[in-house]
């Protein structure tokens, strides 16, 4: 399969990068600048594109197989820009004819107990809140685009690098924790689990949680 990824230099997206060549694929890894350190191998091709752009988001992804997305509004930019991408990102698609996208999205919105979300508990770090409730509106983006297979795929609650263990856990529309209420999954396994569903063409039009 020959993917393209938005996103590839950030900690998830040269993980994913990572996985998905390890596994056989061919990935064209999009940056801001075209740079994604960390990578070395024939098939791999670092370029630059701006994933706010719905034309430059169609030319990027004219001739691939799928399109994956790590984005984020990096370091102290404004959340909003996930909304905005989800909307070039989406537009794009359709432009260049390619179906099948696998999002990285948040755990915000996964529901933690009847009609309610992760990100409407009491303990939900108030310093998330701004990104969680753009990555929900941005996965609004996504419910409207019938026409797309779209997988929203969330972490855990937390997520940071750690072991690729291979191990994980999936649940449509809900957090994944343990058995101890705990919900955690490593940058590493998480991409395990990206690889899994982009290859497996399921989970279409969901909302798939992660954890262990």
């Amino acid at each position: 399969m020959h993917v393209l990824l938005l996103g590839a230099s950030g900690r998830i997206g040269t993980r994913i990068t990572t996985e998905l060549l390890d596994r056989g694929h061919a990935v064209t890894g999009v940056s801001r600048n075209g740079d994604v350190d960390g990578v070395d191998d024939s098939d791999f091709e670092a370029v630059a594109g701006d994933a706010t752009d719905p034309d430059d988001v169609a030319a990027l992804a004219a001739g691939h197989d799928a399109v994956g997305s790590a984005l984020g509004p990096g370091g102290d930019g404004d959340p909003a820009i996930l909304v905005d991408m989800a909307e070039a990102v989406v537009d794009g698609l359709r432009e260049a004819d390619v179906d099948r996208l696998v999002w990285t999205g948040g755990a915000g919105g996964l529901h933690v107990g009847p009609g309610t979300r992760l990100v409407d508990t009491e303990d939900f770090p108030a310093e998330w809140e701004s990104l969680a409730r753009a990555a929900i509106e941005a996965y609004g983006v996504f419910e409207d685009a019938e026409d797309l297979e779209w997988t929203y795929l969330a972490p855990a609650a937390f997520i940071e690098p750690g072991e690729r263990t291979g191990e994980y856990r999936t649940a449509a529309g809900e957090l994944v924790a343990d058995d101890k209420g705990e919900s955690y999954i490593s940058m590493e396994d998480f991409a395990v689990a990206f690889a899994d569903v982009l290859e497996s063409g399921e989970a279409v039009h969901t909302y798939l949680g992660t954890g262990y």
